[in-house]
């Protein structure tokens, strides 16, 4: 069950994105108010959790003078934003506020220029409110650096709050914003989503666009959406999808817009679920018997529900492999006066990748195709694969990564997030949902894995399991426990 919260902050910023959108879209709600209203609610929970880093309200205000007023008559771009603020992770640039990386060699880094990804949201009605935080260039699974400090779960202010999209969780479960991006090479939107109790998105490559600016071809560093629940999700997919040529793995909208597909489903999903894909990775026992109630729960509501999980043969090697090259080829190439502040866990992570040989290069895209081949066959039969998000509870804020899970050392953070690395090489769609709590009043989360191109499928999926296990979606004032 849920725990017993509060919420304290604006109603408005109560409300759920798609409500307020439409109320835009009607005239019946003026964008002044509500980015009034979100940087109320950020003054008054940041002392707490540490998540918007950097703020950008008078810009915000400033950009209400170009929202466009044919927004509610512009059927195509089902998902206009129509004036809604949002949060921006400070891996991407946004032009005129200092954007970091999460590196001391960036800490006054101000563009002239935003994103591409940034761009088309603010182009389809989003209004920034400011820079959420994240680990060092986005390496590690706790939102934590040396520019920042750290940012800490709402649920419980003594724990993590994951990474590397951490401040884009807490922005969302807070009230900050209705919709914070956020971005994923090692489940950096999911781990966050799971830990803060919200809904992340990663998608195909090019559904959102792409990656940071620095990795236009990379189709394992990927922007995606995280809001409170699915179809809101699905509100902000729309309005970050799109062709734009200076971003090549783009495409254009779908003719049906995921908003309408995921009230549109054709039947009750089909779902293959294990709790620890084939042991390849250690699971609390707790989380276990959450994903065992939650496919129950699906089952009961009419879901098609068989626990199966494919042979996944060099999983662990390939990603690991495409991981290195990302770090080799984005990080380790920034210049001297950038790269001599780096900490212990980005350097390592760029050491490894410049240390692989070629072999490991050459074999990773031969692995690669087998475990799509592998994995489009098997959802041929299925409509997702339900997997742990993580393994456990947040920890300790001051903990980079749990070293025991379910008994089981895990020698480095990898092994903790080993269930993101299907989705990354594969290339395929994957989403973290909510599905429950722990003893201790913890968010609990479910994975699931969609088929190629399949973004409609995945959030039809997650939206059965969803309005099954009827958990709300509100906002809480961050429980204080340091």
């Amino acid at each position: 069950m849920r725990p017993e919260t509060s919420y304290t902050g604006p109603d408005l910023c109560a409300r759920l994105a798609r409500d307020i959108v439409a109320e835009l879209r009607k005239g019946h709600l003026d964008p002044a108010d509500l980015v009034n209203a979100s940087a109320t609610r950020i003054e008054q929970v940041e002392p707490a959790v540490n998540a918007t880093v950097t703020t950008c309200f008078t810009r915000a205000r400033d950009s209400l003078a170009d929202l466009p007023d044919h927004a509610g008559r512009n059927a195509r771009l089902a998902g206009w934003l129509a004036g809604l603020p949002i949060g921006i992770k400070d891996l991407s640039n946004v032009s005129g506020v200092r954007s970091t990386f999460a590196t001391l060699g960036l800490k006054d880094h101000v563009p002239a220029t935003s994103d591409p990804m940034v761009e088309r949201v603010e182009s389809r009605g989003g209004i920034v409110m400011g820079k959420t935080n994240t680990p060092e260039f986005g390496a590690g699974g706790n939102s934590t650096n040396l520019v920042f400090g750290s940012t800490r779960n709402p649920w419980d202010t003594r724990m993590n709050a994951g990474g590397s999209s951490g401040g884009a969780a807490v922005s969302l479960a807070t009230g900050e914003v209705w919709l914070s991006q956020g971005s994923d090479l090692m489940g950096s939107l999911r781990t966050p989503a799971a830990h803060c109790g919200v809904v992340g998105l990663r998608p195909s490559p090019g559904s959102a666009g792409g990656g940071p600016s620095n990795t236009i071809y990379n189709g394992e560093a990927l922007s995606g959406p995280m809001a409170r629940d699915i179809r809101d999700t699905a509100l902000f997919l729309d309005a970050m999808t799109g062709w734009d040529p200076r971003m090549p793995l783009s495409r254009r909208e779908p003719e049906t817009s995921y908003q309408s597909a995921v009230e549109q489903a054709p039947r009750p999903p089909r779902i293959a679920f294990s709790e620890d894909q084939n042991g390849f990775s250690p699971v609390d026992q707790n989380i276990r018997a959450a994903i065992r109630i939650a496919m129950e729960t699906a089952a009961r509501a009419g879901a098609e529900v068989t626990e199966t999980c494919p042979d996944l043969p060099y999983l662990n090697e390939t990603f690991l492999t495409l991981r290195g090259m990302h770090y080799a080829s984005t990080a380790a190439r920034q210049p001297e006066h950038i790269r001599k502040y780096y900490d212990k866990t980005l350097s390592a992570n760029i050491a490894y990748g410049l240390a692989m040989t070629t072999e490991d290069i050459f074999a990773a895209p031969a692995r690669r195709s087998q475990l799509y081949e592998i994995m489009r066959l098997f959802l041929q039969d299925h409509d997702v694969l339900a997997l742990p998000t993580v393994g456990t509870a947040p920890g300790p804020v001051e903990e980079m990564y749990p070293t025991i899970v379910d008994g089981q050392e895990l020698p480095t953070y990898e092994h903790w997030l080993r269930f993101s690395f299907l989705s990354v090489v594969t290339l395929l769609p994957a989403l973290a949902m909510p599905i429950g709590f722990t003893d201790t009043g913890l968010p609990i989360s479910l994975q699931l894995i969609g088929p190629p191109r399949g973004e409609a499928t995945l959030l039809q999926a997650a939206f059965f399991i969803e309005q099954a296990l009827n958990l709300p979606a509100t906002p809480i004032d961050p429980i204080r426990r340091h």
